[in-house]
């Protein structure tokens, strides 16, 4: 268990670094994560095939490993269309619901009995994003987004949980992603059309921050989240991963300064946050001890 603890906050760590480089990278939400996902595809199958690890699963499984990587573009999609309606800081807060709705989803989808200690705390996260909600009228439109993005984070992250004791992590990952890849291909003419942008190519430096994404914070990251995910629930996982807006906002605030934009409501709204993540790790730790 300790060592799945590690893996998973080193992949917590690399997540944080997320939000900063959507605001690097000018092109739109869409276009980010589908450049994101293609290359973190293209490597992996390569890297897979030079290892000779590369693992066949039955076309079913297939099938159901690509529909779930569908719930994660979705919600790289929306996390990051929370970054560009508000800021880093806010979309990565707003990350932190899902340990809310992971919560209330696991028991429905999964055999795991239903935690009120559990749904109080994902609640805890809720009424911090409640508190910058109310009180910071501002970014309203990034946060419904956000919110949007932790739900699909909170279903990928339950079904993940059902496959990752039958398929080996890189595969999983590899079909899941490229299931994203095939869904964001389809739809990404009809987005265009919608929320049209002035270029679809990125320039020099946004392939190098792509790749540094793609490689560091998307392939390492999912690989070492899917290890730690053999070992702990993935109500652990998320609220875990509530995390990352500590470094993500300290790398905001150093980057683009950011805290000359926030109102005393997010300071009080990320303690919640913290103190959830703080006393779920408190329970971890104990029950690892009996």
């Amino acid at each position: 268990m300790k060592q799945a603890l590690i893996k998973l906050h080193i992949a917590v760590f690399l997540a944080g670094f997320t939000g900063v480089l959507g605001v690097l990278i000018t092109l739109n939400e869409g276009l980010i994560v589908w450049y994101r996902m293609t290359i973190t595809v293209v490597t992996l199958f390569f890297l897979l095939l030079w290892r000779k690890k590369l693992q066949k699963v039955n076309q079913q499984k297939a099938i159901q490993l690509m529909l779930i990587g569908g719930l994660i573009a979705i919600h790289w999609t929306f996390f990051y269309g929370s970054i560009k309606y508000s800021n880093v800081s806010i979309g990565l807060v707003c990350f932190a619901s899902t340990g809310l709705f992971t919560a209330l989803l696991e028991p429905l989808l999964t055999n795991k009995k239903f935690s009120w200690i559990e749904l109080i705390l994902g609640l805890i996260s809720l009424f911090g994003i409640y508190l910058i909600f109310h009180l910071d009228t501002r970014y309203r439109i990034g946060i419904i987004i956000g919110i949007a993005s932790s739900v699909f984070a909170a279903f990928f992250s339950v079904f993940n949980k059902r496959n990752v004791a039958t398929v080996a992590p890189q595969t999983m990952m590899l079909y899941e992603l490229s299931g994203g890849v095939l869904l964001l291909t389809l739809l990404m003419p009809f987005y265009l059309l919608k929320f049209p942008t002035e270029h679809l190519f990125p320039s020099g430096a946004e392939w190098g921050w792509l790749l540094v994404l793609s490689w560091f914070c998307t392939l390492w990251a999912m690989d070492l989240m899917l290890q730690a995910l053999q070992k702990v629930s993935a109500f652990t996982q998320n609220l875990s991963l509530n995390l990352e807006p500590v470094y993500g906002i300290l790398l905001a605030f150093a980057l683009f300064h950011e805290q000359k934009q926030l109102q005393i409501s997010f300071y009080y709204g990320f303690a919640c946050i913290a103190l959830s993540v703080l006393l779920q790790m408190l329970r971890v730790i104990k029950k690892q001890k009996h």
